[in-house]
């Protein structure tokens, strides 16, 4: 199985940056991990939040595949432990799905489009957190999830 992230936007924050390289790394030991940056809308000055959203959904479809497994990075979404997030990636893995593709939204969210395209919704926190500081956020919990399934002693219970 391969893991893909889009994300809305790029990281302007060289020590966040520093971090995503890291862990992608790190993954890389594990699994097949792509990080994909879908270019922020311009001019959104003059364009209603639900025109952004469209906009970007659009962007985000063209990027995800028919037999893609998509998985919404949202608040609303299922919460998982660190431990049951690895569960759930493991089951992924066996039913042999080919490329499970995680999105961060842009700032307004997601489109109508982008929802009903979705597999599935995951949170990671009730809280709200920037987009950038997401991505690492997830990453962690990526790599982490992988350390769990090989019962090594990076995560402690």
């Amino acid at each position: 199985m391969q893991i893909k992230l889009l994300a809305v936007g790029k990281t302007d924050h060289s020590a966040i940056q520093q971090l995503m390289d890291e862990y992608s790394k790190r993954l890389g030991y594990y699994i097949k991990f792509e990080l994909e940056l879908i270019q922020d809308i311009k001019n959104t000055k003059n364009l209603s939040s639900t025109v952004q959203k469209e906009k970007e959904g659009e962007l985000i479809l063209k990027r995800v595949m028919p037999s893609d497994e998509l998985i919404l990075l949202d608040e609303n979404g299922k919460s998982y432990s660190s431990i049951d997030f690895s569960t759930f990636l493991q089951k992924k893995m066996n039913a042999g799905l080919k490329q499970l593709v995680f999105v961060i939204g842009g700032p307004y969210g997601f489109s109508e489009e982008v929802f009903q395209r979705a597999n599935g919704k995951l949170s990671l926190s009730k809280m709200t957190f920037s987009h950038q500081m997401v991505r690492v956020f997830f990453v962690e919990q990526l790599y982490r999830a992988f350390t769990i399934l090989r019962n090594e002693p990076y995560h402690h219970q």
